[in-house]
């Protein structure tokens, strides 16, 4: 399988890094060891703010009221759905099953959430209540939208760890899950900034930023001409210049 294009990998700017999410002008990233959930600049990563959670943020995806993270509490680290907003702060929303779930997506009105050994993905509401499952068949650790599409990394964390990123239509009534490209390292979140996707190399304190490789870079290519009339020039250009 082809694997994706890095594009930058660079110094986390905490240790551990683990939730990673977009909210339209910002990443935001936790570092699993320290519990911190920091705002950073897209360009050089520097730390805009710092929120302390009550818990571990194990996933974060910005919703059309705020924040929803899974946060890890107690000895046993139960997780739990909240809400934050800056105004509110940090709200309780609901138990994950069995006190386990940890990555987030939202596709503009609803929220999604995963169990990683269980291979699913769960669409739900602000109580907790399922009312949808995609099995992606593999671990899952992390999963975002992009033009109605849902990508997830998944693989496993065995014997070194494997892991690829797939894509599935949540529009079909059972949706196939196709593999896209294979991540060569232990990926932990995924995030889409409008132009490119996003990823930490937890156990190396780094952030990646990565594109797909051909036919599916041309979706994002087209992407970016609709978000951007003026460059629609030079994404002709780019599109005459690409194999067939």
């Amino acid at each position: 399988m082809i694997q994706i294009t890095e594009l930058a990998r660079r110094p986390a700017p905490a240790v551990t890094p683990q939730a990673l999410a977009w909210d339209g002008e910002h990443l935001w990233i936790s570092s699993r060891d320290l519990g911190t959930f920091y705002k950073i600049d897209r360009g050089t990563l520097q730390v805009l703010a710092e929120i302390d959670p009550p818990g571990v943020v194990w996933a974060a995806v910005w919703t059309n009221d705020g924040w929803r993270l899974t946060i890890g509490k107690g000895l046993n680290d139960d997780r739990y759905v909240y809400r934050y907003t800056p105004e509110a702060g940090f709200a309780k929303l609901f138990a994950c099953p069995e006190f386990a779930g940890s990555y987030l997506s939202f596709d503009g009105s609803s929220l999604s959430f995963s169990q990683w050994y269980k291979g699913e993905i769960h669409r739900v509401d602000d109580a907790g209540n399922i009312t949808r499952t995609i099995r992606v068949e593999a671990e899952v650790s992390g999963h975002t939208f992009v033009d109605g599409w849902l990508y997830v990394l998944r693989g496993t964390e065995q014997n070194g760890e494997h892991w690829s990123i797939a894509r599935l239509d949540p529009r079909e009534k059972t949706p196939v899950v196709s593999d896209v490209a294979a991540v060569p390292f232990a990926c932990r979140s995924l995030a889409f900034d409008g132009e490119k996707f996003w990823t930490n190399h937890r156990a190396a304190d780094e952030v990646v930023s990565f594109s797909l490789p051909f036919p599916f870079i041309q979706v994002l290519l087209t992407r970016a001409l609709r978000l951007s009339p003026a460059i629609s020039t030079h994404t002709a250009s780019v599109h005459s210049s690409l194999p067939t």
